[in-house]
């Protein structure tokens, strides 16, 4: 009788190629692969529930990660953008981590490596010198009061939520590369005037390249409500950063006329990514946009692989 191969999505240790709409092709690299390890339990996480743990206990070694990547990539004739570090939980919980970073940035060959961590591990000093060979590192913060974070992501007795933000600002200053910071709002939880307010410090003192702001898409692990767009995109004006990209997967898509003082208001207040121009402006809006590109009034920029639009 002929054995049925498990679906490399579900039991393998690498994953994809998957299409990102942030980073383009994208192949997975799961330092977990076969249980859920976490120093926390996120109401909105899309795995199953499970007790926070403070170190992971199986895990496979870097000799069969990297293996496992050059596998895969000797048989894809897909051209993969990032090299994803993720894991069924914590990848910054792998034991190690810099070990495996520099074998992996031996094999990328052109693609960019890309760590998915939920930042509670970025203030300890390993953990940081671990992450500086690495591409672009992306960290969550979804809250910054001691209150939100115990009820939102509900943090392992091992993490000292306090020096959080201050890791991520002292990492950026050392961090030569790219840093993303995600926030994920949930209803009632962390998009309340007061932790909005908190986030919007935050993030000055951080200064990241780019901040990603959505809210649950899939199936959580608890009995929890996602916000509107129309939520999101006001809370991205109050966030104040000039780099913000919404993600949100119903997402309007409309067709509007802006003027050349239209969009230059636009842009003086926040950058627009590619996939606000291409789904708001209509076409001769899109026409103004490149005028003013060509009269070096409006510039493009490649921020961690989403391209921005901004006011000169």
């Amino acid at each position: 009788m002929q054995v049925q191969k498990k679906s490399n999505l579900v039991s393998g240790i690498v994953f994809g190629p998957v299409p990102s709409r942030r980073f383009g092709v994208s192949l997975g690299i799961d330092l977990s692969p076969n249980i859920k390890q976490c120093n926390f339990d996120c109401l909105y996480c899309e795995l199953k529930a499970a007790k926070t743990v403070d170190k992971m206990t199986k895990y496979p070694s870097v000799e069969e990660l990297v293996n496992a990547v050059k596998e895969k990539l000797l048989h894809t004739h897909t051209k993969i953008d990032v090299l994803t570090i993720t894991a069924n939980g914590e990848p910054t919980l792998y034991p190690h981590l810099k070990e495996l970073v520099i074998e992996l940035n031996k094999i990328k060959n052109n693609s960019k490596l890309l760590i998915l961590s939920n930042g509670s591990t970025i203030y300890n000093s390993e953990i940081q010198e671990a992450l500086l060979d690495i591409d672009i590192v992306k960290l969550s913060l979804d809250c910054i009061s001691k209150e939100c974070f115990t009820k939102l992501d509900r943090a392992d007795k091992s993490i000292e939520i306090d020096k959080i933000v201050s890791g991520m600002v002292d990492f950026k200053k050392i961090f030569k590369n790219q840093l993303i910071i995600e926030i994920l709002f949930v209803d009632t939880l962390n998009n309340k005037e007061n932790e909005i307010s908190l986030l919007r410090g935050a993030l000055s003192k951080i200064n990241p390249n780019r901040v990603d702001i959505g809210t649950i898409d899939r199936p959580p692990a608890y009995k929890v409500n996602p916000i509107s767009y129309e939520e999101l995109e006001s809370l991205s004006k109050k966030l104040n950063y000039p780099y913000i990209n919404i993600a949100y997967k119903n997402r309007p898509i409309f067709e509007e006329y802006y003027s050349n003082e239209d969009i230059l208001t636009l842009l003086s207040r926040r950058a627009l990514s590619e996939y606000d121009i291409e789904h708001t402006f209509d076409k001769t809006s899109k026409e103004n946009l490149s005028q003013l590109i060509l009269q070096q009034k409006v510039e493009i920029i490649d921020n961690c692989g989403v391209k921005f639009y901004r006011f000169l």
